[in-house]
């Protein structure tokens, strides 16, 4: 019987969330006609609605670490009348796997995680080795259980159409008469991963003696910090922090010659709109989740402790983003377009 109706779960983060465009592509190339649903928290539906390879957002309403257990079976038990024919599992937690088993829906696909057994009827254990991206381990959830993942696995890729790039410029009363800088000086997993902000504060006023306009972008959370960034001597720089909805900001960024940022969803979106970009790593690592772009330079130094994949440096020095001085980053800024 072939696979009309997929229902995929989401993870919970922007960035994680680009990366899981190349396994929608393959689910469907794998099931031609068939529509693929998505449920997911609802920062991440504007992303998601840029995606033609989906059908339909379903809002994920349970908070990060709420069980809600009876909550959880009511919606499962309204999801049974969309009748899907498979559900993919991306998370690897245990909550996460309850609402396709609550629907009924009859293959469940995802990895081994906390005790999934049961939940999941078609459990894979995953071989970190083989598959050492993010966006790989997804998009082998695409595949028949023992077929290889083909390869190269398409990078993601957002459009942005003229008519919603000039609305947005002109609802911030924006121009493109010089080239466009945008910065993204926040990371919603900790301050282990954000430069410090008197770094971008430099660096922005190395790129205005360059001829670029600087812009800032990012959430509610990042608005100080880019207030910040416009005090230490930048009056002419636009900080959008916080004014903007997600969709605006995949626009504004599409607008960049140059974006600058922290390994954030910020990161991906620029690199799936193929954005010169200088991409700074501190205590992560572009090992699991690199831009995937060829437009884009990964800046990073080696120190014996980064990564270390903390929220916080555990060691209270915060070298790996102190040490990338803003004369490092500036070495790499690509001449502006003429």
């Amino acid at each position: 019987m072939p696979t009309k109706k997929i229902l995929v779960v989401a993870p919970s983060w922007v960035g994680d969330t680009m990366l899981i465009q190349p396994m929608l592509i393959r689910l469907a190339e794998r099931h031609p006609g068939c529509l693929i649903d998505i449920l997911a928290p609802s920062w991440t539906e504007a992303l998601l609605r840029a995606m033609p390879e989906i059908h339909e957002v379903i809002s994920n309403p349970f908070p990060h670490g709420a069980l809600q257990l009876a909550a959880r079976y009511r919606l499962g038990k309204q999801l049974r009348a969309s009748h899907y024919d498979k559900a993919i599992v991306l998370p690897n937690s245990f909550k996460s796997a309850l609402l396709p088993f609550f629907a009924n829906i009859p293959v469940r696909t995802g990895f081994i995680g906390e005790m999934r057994y049961g939940l999941l009827n078609d459990a894979r254990k995953l071989d970190k080795t083989a598959l050492p991206l993010m966006i790989e381990r997804f998009a082998q959830l695409a595949e028949a259980p023992l077929d290889a993942l083909p390869r190269p696995v398409p990078q993601p890729r957002l459009q942005v159409s003229a008519d919603k790039r000039k609305q947005v410029l002109e609802k911030f009363g924006l121009t493109l008469s010089q080239p466009v800088a945008v910065f993204c000086p926040g990371a919603e997993y900790g301050p282990a991963k954000r430069w410090p902000y008197p770094y971008f504060a430099e660096l922005a006023q190395n790129l205005k003696s360059r001829g670029y306009a600087v812009w800032l972008v990012g959430s509610p959370k990042d608005r100080e910090i880019g207030e910040k960034i416009v005090a230490l001597g930048n009056p002419g720089s636009r900080n959008l922090c916080g004014a903007t909805d997600l969709s605006e900001v995949i626009a504004l960024l599409s607008c960049a010659a140059l974006v600058v940022s922290n390994d954030s969803g910020l990161m991906h979106i620029a690199a799936a709109l193929d954005r010169p970009m200088l991409a700074l790593y501190g205590s992560s690592s572009p090992d699991f989740t690199p831009p995937l772009s060829s437009h884009a330079q990964i800046i990073k130094i080696d120190i014996a402790c980064s990564p270390c994949f903390k929220r916080e440096c555990p060691l209270g020095h915060f070298n790996c983003m102190k040490q990338l001085t803003p004369q490092f980053v500036a070495r790499h800024i690509p001449t502006p377009p003429a």
